[in-house]
């Protein structure tokens, strides 16, 4: 068994499972200041909520500075769930020919109301993609965030059927 994982690295996460990297492997874990750097390219996220055990995905126009991410809506599903439950996870990605990088944030979630936050969240460069009306700000404080970055190849042979 010891030869058959030599060149393998195994990782033991805090949820009990385990997952196994082929040293040298087409996937590169980033630090968290590159995570952010990757968001700081991007306007375009998904947002994943969770109420009642149902959970749902949006996309969003956003905007990350400072541990936080921005984004505006109106009135709908997105305000409803997080008045519910604030807890949420967060992602943006990016693929090319070669390759792709992917971020994931967790964190709480805040609708802005104070008058003085939303004075400042206005000057924030957030432009929606689709012509409609967003009152509402809401405000992201990323508890964690990771990062991969994805080198695109032939799939290796399963079987080791060279």
């Amino acid at each position: 068994m010891a030869g058959a994982l030599a060149g393998m690295v195994v990782v033991t996460t805090t949820v009990s499972w385990e997952v196994t990297m082929v040293a040298g492997s087409a996937v590169e874990i980033l630090s968290e200041d590159e995570a952010w750097e990757l968001l700081g390219t991007r306007q375009l996220g998904r947002l994943a909520t969770s109420v009642d055990d149902q959970p749902e995905i949006f996309p969003i126009n956003f905007y990350a500075t400072g541990g936080k991410i921005y984004f505006r809506t109106a009135a709908g599903t997105k305000l409803a769930e997080i008045a519910v439950n604030n807890r949420l996870a967060f992602e943006a990605d990016r693929t090319d020919d070669t390759g792709g990088w992917s971020v994931i944030a967790k964190g709480h979630a805040k609708i802005l109301v104070s008058t003085h936050d939303i004075a400042e969240a206005d000057k924030l460069p957030l432009h929606s993609w689709v012509p409609t009306l967003k009152y509402d700000y809401v405000e992201i404080t990323v508890d964690e965030i990771s990062a991969r970055r994805f080198t695109f190849g032939e799939e290796p042979d399963r079987y080791g059927n060279q």
